[in-house]
């Protein structure tokens, strides 16, 4: 329904939390994407949700000085940046600060961040990439972003946060869709081929792994397809594919099979490789996240008679990399397929000092601290939600030493730092930017346990 309110002008004063503008207005308190602070603009309101307004710009009045001119001819439209339009420093700042307000408003105290850790340059780090198959008014298969808010698909041929490999292989894939006669699906009619491609690259070694998702099991001429695919880009090392016949937002189906290769490829982090599978969580930004890991190990400033808990270990990144210089190290993680792959990966790296459990966290420090197994120091990379409430207190019951908390939301890290600090110092916080150009920032917190003799 279209709110009928007047444009108005209004400065933005602030950046929220997921990097839009604040104006306050007659109405309220309204949000505008690509507007930044010492702005003024002409503002259209196209919404209002949970009190709050949310517009866009129908004409800029005064430009910030930290606005500079974008690379990308679509991101006002794209959902994927929010920053393409804001100088690279300004961008770390806002980070850093949004690291610190968070903690502030939940410890009711201000606490020292760091300046947050930047990229050199910060375009075209993502080693993964999962783009929508569709056609536009003319009928032309496309492939791109959702516009925000909606599952309309912005064209976009060059994505300047992307590995440039992955652009030009979705750019033959599209090219063969035509020659092969493949439609892409359409969510209103369900019928279609191709709902989505995936590509992820290896950053340290030459290899790609290509994921078509189907709406259908078996399609005719597959096999000439990959090989065709194959011939234009011989750096692919293995074609997926998963079929996905569901009427949902999800990209990935259950099921999947590999066309061509191991399905595998490796990467590597900091001398340690890894091999990834399509489904595998590996973290996208192969710079930063080599920044991101090296700082929580020397925040652990681990020992070779330390015993490590690495909880929420995925495919044992953290703790596979941490092995090397301790005594011990026990990984767990609900999800199977993962700890399949964390073991493999140990057996690649010839490994032995490592144990990988599938398990929930919280179950498996709790039974833990039951057997009185005593960690030195635990690492916890926990999804978007943070830490539950028995994983905490098995912490403040158990009391390793220490703590490194590796937080991709700065709201339940902080959440959970207000429980863990009545029993741990918190030393050092160094915001990460993993994510150049989004509002998201990843944040390391070295926690230590109080001398309760002082």
């Amino acid at each position: 329904m279209k709110l009928n309110y007047k444009p108005f002008k209004g400065i933005c004063t602030d950046l929220s939390f997921e990097g839009k503008g604040v104006v306050k207005t007659l109405y309220g308190v309204c949000f505008v994407d690509g507007l930044f602070p010492g702005e003024e603009a002409e503002i259209e309101i196209e919404y209002k949700r949970a009190g709050s307004f949310f517009g866009k710009v129908r004409r800029l009045i005064a430009k910030s000085p930290d606005r500079i001119q974008p690379l990308c001819g679509v991101c006002t439209a794209c959902g994927g940046c929010q920053f393409q339009q804001l100088s690279y420093p300004a961008q770390l700042k806002y980070k850093q600060n949004k690291v610190f307000n968070a903690l502030k408003r939940h410890l009711d105290k201000e606490m020292d961040v760091l300046p947050c850790i930047g990229m050199d340059d910060p375009y075209h780090y993502r080693n993964k990439i999962q783009v929508p198959i569709g056609r536009d008014p003319h009928g032309h298969i496309v492939s791109g972003f959702y516009r925000s808010g909606t599952h309309k698909i912005i064209p976009i041929d060059t994505c300047y946060i992307e590995d440039k490999r992955a652009s030009s292989i979705i750019r033959v894939i599209k090219d063969l869709m035509k020659e092969f006669k493949y439609s892409p699906y359409d969510e209103d009619t369900r019928h279609g081929l191709i709902r989505h491609v995936l590509v992820r690259t290896s950053y340290h070694y030459d290899e790609i792994m290509v994921t078509i998702v189907t709406n259908q099991d078996e399609f005719k001429g597959k096999n000439n397809f990959v090989k065709e695919l194959i011939k234009r880009c011989p750096k692919i090392k293995c074609v997926v594919q998963n079929i996905n016949t569901r009427d949902t937002n999800v990209i990935l189906g259950e099921k999947e099979r590999v066309l061509y290769g191991s399905g595998e490829i490796k990467d590597s982090i900091l001398g340690v490789d890894f091999l990834i599978s399509s489904k595998s969580f590996f973290q996208v930004n192969p710079i930063q996240v080599e920044k991101l890991y090296q700082t929580a190990i020397d925040f652990a400033n681990l020992t070779k008679d330390d015993i490590v808990f690495d909880a929420y270990c995925g495919i044992g990144t953290i703790g596979l990399i941490a092995s090397k210089k301790v005594k011990e190290v026990v990984g767990v993680e609900i999800v199977k397929e993962a700890i399949f792959d964390a073991k493999k990966n140990a057996k690649l790296n010839q490994i032995e000092n490592t144990t990988f459990i599938c398990n929930d966290a919280s179950d498996a420090i709790e039974r833990f601290a039951q057997s009185k197994k005593v960690f030195d120091c635990v690492f916890v990379d926990p999804p978007r939600k943070g830490l539950d409430e028995k994983f905490v207190n098995s912490l403040l019951e158990t009391k390793p030493k220490k703590i490194i908390y590796v937080s991709c939301e700065p709201e339940t890290l902080a959440r959970d730092l207000v429980l863990l600090s009545k029993s741990y110092e918190i030393k050092k916080v160094q915001p990460v930017d993993m994510f150049p150009m989004t509002h998201h920032v990843e944040t390391i917190v070295g926690l230590f346990l109080k001398d309760i003799k002082r």
